[in-house]
């Protein structure tokens, strides 16, 4: 489950700077908001937020470890509080984001709209996100 929660990260990841660069580019060049593009940060964000629950349920790294004493320590607070507040914070505002374009009818409005939203969501996930334990950079 922790494999396909990180598998899923790079996923998230690169699905929000797709979206963000081809919204960017749409608002931009004045071109039509694309959904099917902010729908793929969407779904992705969605699939990353029912693994990562499941794991903070079961894993003893989440809920089971939410005490005084792990406050105290940077990375149990980390993974048991902040790493699931931000990121359920993040995937919240992206959610936002894609409702509230979905019901404008101005493009260039529509486009803007999933920028703001998407660029604070990823900026939040990339925050949040506990490096040291990718395997991509413990090579």
């Amino acid at each position: 489950m922790k494999h396909l929660h990180s598998t899923l990260a790079i996923v998230l990841l690169l699905a929000l700077v797709i979206a963000i660069v081809i919204t960017l580019s749409n608002y931009l060049g004045n071109k039509a908001y694309n959904r099917k593009v902010a729908l793929i940060g969407f779904i992705s964000a969605h699939l990353q937020l029912l693994v990562g629950l499941i794991i903070y349920f079961v894993s003893p790294l989440g809920i089971q470890s939410f005490s005084g004493e792990n406050m105290k320590n940077s990375l149990s607070r980390l993974y048991f509080l902040e790493h699931p507040l931000i990121m359920i914070i993040a995937i919240v505002l992206i959610s936002v984001g894609y409702i509230k374009s979905k019901k404008i009818a101005d493009a260039k409005k529509a486009n803007q709209t999933v920028l703001i939203f998407y660029i604070i969501g990823l900026i939040l996930i990339l925050s949040r996100i506990p490096w040291s334990t990718w395997s991509l950079f413990n090579g």
